[in-house]
């Protein structure tokens, strides 16, 4: 039989707050939360969501208090963590990102 979750926390979502667990990744916790669009490819314009759920793919990358391309698949909710959607391209040339 399966662990049940316990341990509540909060994560924002485009500033909303969500409810999560402590022993939930970032994508499931969202996908509980019935958040199912994570970004856009740039490319095609076209949504992103969970695909592999094991951190091969780019599907569920997502910015996580403030660092770009998180696989959400991969890592665990924090207590208070702020989670954006990757829309558009990352501003390679600011000064979070090393010149």
């Amino acid at each position: 039989m399966g662990e049940r979750l316990h341990d509540p926390v909060t994560i924002y979502f485009n500033g909303k707050p969500l409810c999560a667990y402590q022993q939930q990744t970032i994508a499931a916790a969202l996908i509980a939360n019935d958040v199912k669009k994570f970004g856009e490819s740039r490319k095609l314009m076209q949504a992103r969501g969970l695909f592999c759920s094991r951190g091969r793919c780019c599907s569920c990358y997502m910015t996580v208090n403030g660092e770009d391309h998180v696989r959400t698949c991969m890592k665990m909710v924090e207590d208070g963590m702020e989670v954006f959607p990757n829309i558009g391209d990352p501003d390679v040339r600011g000064n979070n990102h090393g010149n």
